[in-house]
């Protein structure tokens, strides 16, 4: 599921124009060496010692044609209820995962990018209810909207 600017232009609009591209997988954490010998195998650029810094925090970073890849390996219930509950959107003619509405106000509030925040509670659809009860099960409460 691609999150970050990509799930940002996929509900807000806008384009991609820098920054790096952000990808939730779902996997377990001795699959995340994996990832980053298939990405080297398929053109990436794997920092050996940047993804050994990057170990804690679940992430693997890469590179492709000079843009930042961040892989978040995913192996908890939050991120997997993400991913089911993610939404197919097209750009162009390819179509991409993004999360919900009320799952990349979750991810925009933990950042604490409080306008892009605003914009998506303002979306049509945006279903308060579900976004509350979401923030107030993984014990931020304080972030209900």
């Amino acid at each position: 599921m691609f999150a970050g600017n990509v799930a940002r232009v996929a509900w807000l609009g806008g384009t991609i124009d820098s920054s790096s591209i952000d990808v939730v997988a779902i996997m377990q954490p001795q699959q995340k060496s994996q990832v980053a010998m298939m990405a080297a195998n398929n053109g990436f650029r794997v920092d050996r010692d940047e993804v050994e810094r990057a170990e804690e925090l679940d992430l693997i970073p890469l590179r492709w044609n000079g843009v930042r890849v961040h892989v978040l390996v995913a192996s908890n219930a939050l991120y997997a209820t993400m991913v089911r509950d993610a939404w197919n959107e097209r750009f162009g003619e390819n179509e991409w995962h993004v999360p919900s509405r009320e799952d990349l106000a979750l991810l925009l509030a933990l950042g604490e990018e409080d306008d892009a925040l605003r914009a998506v509670i303002a979306l049509p659809e945006f279903d308060r209810a579900k976004y509350n009860a979401r923030v107030a099960s993984i014990g931020l409460a304080e972030l209900a909207v």
